[in-house]
C-alpha cells in the first residue's frame, strides 16, 4: 500500500471508483449495450436478408432471361417452319398451275389441230368440186358435146377415186 500512498492514491476512493465503474458497466450492459447490440443484430439480419433477396432476384432475372431466350428460339423455329410450309404450298400450287396451263395449252393445240384438219378437209372438198367442174368443162370441150349432169358427175367421181389414193401416198 505504500506504493499507492507514494503516488497519492486514496484506496477507499479507488475502491469506490472501481465499484462505480463496475456498476456503470453493469447498467450500461443491462440497459444500453443489449439494446444497441439487438439493434445491430437486427440491422445485420436486414442486410443479410436484403443480400439474399438481391441474389434471389438476380437468379430470377437470369431464369426469366433464359426462358425469354428459349421462347424466342421456339418462335424463330416456328416461324421458319411456317415459312417452309408456305414455300412448299407455293411450290405445289405453282406446279398445279403449270400443269393446268400445260393441259390447257395441249387442249388449245389439239383444238387448233382439229380445226386445221377440218379446214383442210373442207378446202380439199371445195377443190375437188372445182376440179370436177373444170374437168367436166374440159372433157365437154374435148368431146365436143355436152353430157348430161348425172353422167358427168359419175365420171368425175370415178376419176377422183382413182386419183385420191395416189395423192395420199405422196403425203
Amino acid at each position: 500500500m505504500e506504493v499507492l500512498n507514494t503516488f497519492g492514491v486514496d484506496v477507499p476512493k479507488l475502491a469506490f471508483q472501481v465499484i462505480n465503474f463496475l456498476l456503470l458497466l453493469y447498467l450500461l450492459n443491462r440497459f444500453f449495450f443489449r439494446r444497441v447490440i439487438a439493434l445491430l443484430d437486427e440491422r445485420q439480419a436486414k442486410i443479410s436478408k436484403g443480400l439474399e433477396d438481391a441474389e434471389a432476384a438476380a437468379r430470377d432475372r437470369e431464369l426469366a432471361r433464359a426462358e425469354r431466350e428459349a421462347a424466342l428460339d421456339e418462335a424463330r423455329k416456328e416461324a421458319q417452319a411456317m415459312i417452309a410450309r408456305a414455300t412448299k404450298i407455293a411450290e405445289e400450287s405453282r406446279g398445279e398451275i403449270v400443269a393446268a396451263a400445260r393441259a390447257e395449252a395441249e387442249k388449245v393445240a389439239a383444238k387448233a389441230t382439229a380445226e386445221i384438219t377440218a379446214e383442210k378437209q373442207r378446202a380439199i372438198s371445195e377443190l375437188r368440186g372445182q376440179v370436177a367442174d373444170l374437168a367436166l368443162q374440159a372433157a365437154g370441150k374435148l368431146v365436143g358435146s355436152e353430157m348430161n349432169a348425172s353422167m358427168q358427175r359419175r365420171l368425175v367421181e370415178e376419176f377422183l377415186a382413182e386419183v385420191t389414193p395416189t395423192d395420199r401416198e405422196r403425203s
